[in-house]
């Protein structure tokens, strides 16, 4: 190679090298370039989707101030009006809050419960002047002595608010509870009118309600602070004091609030895994199919109406013969939260609005469940249940994430339910207020009237006495012991402070039911099926149906009064019942209750039926290729005992019945539905029931009740 071809070659090496540096710096500017880019990018959004949970503290400022008892029956004029102080007065409040929420790009949308305490509310106890208008009788000053108020609120609101990354402003309204007067007396001294004038507590036959608006900042990916506005109105609270000799006090406190508070809230997100969530320092790491935590929710509306029927009386507790027709509806959420292994708890607050037919009296088998038996015009909050749960495993095996094998089982999804996987043996510890039929008497085709039959009868065992307050809930302990192929349970529960009260016990097992169950599973002709056996006993003062009946002949008092306190005694009541379920295919099974109560006693909290057997079918749409749809028939003869037949022949009443006079024949009832399912999570049903004789009466009757149910859930 001559020396112009060694020039040439190194040249071109030069221009080689130089080529693969300018490649480098060319590439490597362009990463750093797009490393600049990917930086100059605004980060994702921040994400307000999920659960969460939190505190709020603040003050709140009622609006009106003044007391007024206003002279009603007995004084003839407005000058014996009294004014007492106001014990309203601005005040602290505090609590918790937990919700929910969905998010469309910027827009967030969820639902929210809360409860606080709110001071500064109620009536002030005291002795104070008289007006003028008193002096010449010689009543120179009066006394008010009240008990303890409601010094608390709670609402069920939705929410609806526009973020801004971390910043969220929004608005928010719903349902409240609470700011109930307590019970008082209010006497007058001196000369005139000597017998103290008492009172219960207040009443409202107005909707309570929350409104407001708010700033929520999220400070940390897990974390906000918020600062809150609601309008808190507790609607009017009135009071009718009335000393028993025809003179009477009115007193109407109309109770609104301003409430300013600040929360700080645990934002759960929407990854709801506990093994995402465990704690990051300690590094454990659970089961993967298990549920942080759990929200679900309905709400159903029951239309139900029958035409004129024909009837030889009519009594206080009886369907009115002219025809009717009742809308009512109910909306619950359900919400849970894993709060260590194997433990959560619980909080279904709901929202009751409307009446059963003839105000779910008329039929021992009442023929609407799914409706509050305690009716109002205006929608109003209770929360029926909050309870905690406990799951201890038996079986000591480690189990792999997902494993579903012989020694365990995955619960799924739904409402008061945390999914995750569970010893098959195992122990179900539950305490607090809830409802004796969420864990007894169960039954797969027959148990929920918001999804299947409607009537009380199909849903548990007619003559199951069992502890409840008016609205079917209780506070209660019970526990269950779950096999492979059996299960135990065990329960006490608290009775209401009198039979059909709105209260219950307060002392705890002074009135108590006590509850027993052990159910079988099996397989008949490769289908599953279970049989079920229940006795209970409920403890408490009641009233002996001969006992209340020969007293009012004795005295010529009639009707019989089972309502009598003075009669009532420390009893005990006994009874029992048998529930089966069996799937004969795939979409298709059959149910059978039979029971029996010792109708010696009067109803406690159930309905008025003393022995029942009732039973029928349930056929899902899978049959006619409408999985969605179902159609259930179910038939139910119930009885009473020969005391309480006597006793509402001679015009006696209890919870449900009470015509005023009895033509005894054991009451029977049919249902028929054909639930139509729209898309998943709404349904409507076509619902029909056939009562020949209601309330065991054969002077009164046929009935036909038609129905029309609307459901939706998530």
């Amino acid at each position: 190679m001559d020396r112009s071809e060694k020039a040439s070659t190194a040249a071109t090496a030069l221009l080689q090298q130089c080529s693969g540096q300018r490649l480098f710096l060319v590439l490597s500017a362009s990463a750093a370039l797009s490393v600049q880019a990917v930086a100059a990018e605004p980060p994702p959004a921040f994400s307000w989707a999920g659960a969460y949970i939190g505190g709020n503290s603040g003050a709140s400022i009622p609006l009106n101030t003044q007391e007024r008892l206003q002279a009603g029956s007995g004084f003839g004029s407005t000058a014996f009006d009294l004014y007492p102080p106001s014990g309203e007065r601005t005040g602290v409040t505090f609590g918790a809050q937990a919700g929910y929420n969905w998010q469309l790009g910027p827009w967030v949308y969820g639902v929210e419960m809360d409860f606080n305490f709110l001071d500064g509310r109620g009536g002030q106890s005291g002795t104070f002047p008289a007006p003028p208008a008193y002096w010449p009788p010689g009543v120179l000053s009066y006394s008010v002595d009240y008990e303890q108020s409601a010094n608390y609120f709670a609402s069920f609101r939705g929410r609806l608010g526009y973020a801004f990354d971390r910043s969220l402003v929004y608005i928010t309204g719903g349902v409240a509870a609470g700011g109930a007067r307590g019970p008082a007396i209010l006497a007058l001294s001196g000369r005139g009118i000597d017998a103290p004038f008492t009172v219960g507590p207040s009443q409202s036959s107005r909707m309570k309600y929350a409104v407001g608006a708010g700033y929520e900042y999220a400070f940390a990916d897990g974390w906000s602070v918020r600062f809150e506005y609601l309008f808190l109105n507790l609607s009017l609270n009135t009071q009718l004091f009335d000393n028993g000799a025809d003179f009477q006090y009115a007193s109407r406190t109309r109770n609104e609030n301003h409430v300013f508070r600040v929360g700080l809230n645990s934002l759960l997100g929407t990854d709801n895994n506990v093994a995402d969530h465990a704690d990051a320092q300690s590094g454990k790491q659970t089961d993967g199919d298990s549920e942080l935590y759990s929200v679900h929710g309905q709400t159903t509306g029951v239309l139900q109406g029958y035409p004129k029927f024909p009837a030889h009386y009519t009594g206080p507790n009886s369907f009115t013969p002219f025809g009717q027709a009742r809308f009512g509806s109910t909306t619950n959420l359900f919400a849970g939260l894993r709060v260590w292994e194997g433990g959560a708890i619980y909080v279904n607050p709901e929202i009751s609005e409307g009446f059963g037919l003839s105000n779910s009296v008329g039929a021992a088998s009442y023929v609407n469940g799914a409706v509050a038996k305690v009716g109002s015009s205006a929608p109003y909050l209770r929360y029926h249940r909050y309870f905690l749960r406990q799951i201890i495993g038996l079986d000591g095996i480690e189990q792999e994430p997902g494993d579903t094998g012989s020694h365990s089982e995955l619960l799924e999804a739904t409402q008061n339910q945390l999914q995750g996987t569970v010893d098959k043996n195992r122990l179900i510890f539950t305490i607090g207020k809830f409802s004796v039929g969420d864990v007894f008497d169960d039954n797969v085709y027959a148990h929920d009237p918001t999804t299947g039959f409607l009537n009380f009868a199909f849903n548990t065992m007619g003559a199951f006495d069992y502890a409840a307050d008016a609205w079917g809930y209780t506070y209660g302990a019970a526990i269950e012991w779950k096999q492979d192929w059996w299960s135990a349970r065990a329960g006490v529960f608290q009775l209401s402070d009198v039979p059909n009260s709105e209260k219950i016990e307060p002392i705890l097992l002074r009135q108590y039911m006590g509850v027993g169950e052990f159910e079988v599973r099996y397989d008949l002709f490769g289908q599953p099926g279970n049989v079920k056996f229940l006795l209970f006993a409920d403890n408490g003062y009641l009233n002996k149906v001969d006992e209340v009946v020969d007293i009012a002949l004795a005295t010529g008092n009639l009707p019989p009064d089972i309502t009598n306190n003075d009669l009532r005694k420390r009893r005990v009541k006994f009874g029992g019942g048998v529930n089966i379920q069996q799937q004969l295919t795939p979409g298709l099974g059959v149910f059978l209750r039979a029971s029996m109560a010792d109708g010696r006693y009067e109803t406690v909290d159930y309905t008025d039926i003393d022995k029942s057997l009732s039973g029928g079918f349930v056929a899902s749409g899978l049959l006619w290729e409408r999985p969605k749809d179902e159609i259930g028939v179910a038939g139910v003869v119930s009885g009473l005992s020969p005391a309480r037949v006597r006793y509402f022949a001679l015009g006696g009443t209890s919870v449900y019945i009470g015509d005023g006079a009895l033509s005894y024949d054991g009451e029977k009832a049919m249902e028929a539905y054909y639930k139509w399912g729209v898309v998943d999570g709404l349904d409507i049903t076509f619902d029909y029931q056939f009562l020949p004789n209601p309330a065991h009466n054969l002077d009164r009757g046929p009935v036909s009740v038609f129905g029309l149910r609307l459901h939706a859930e998530f």
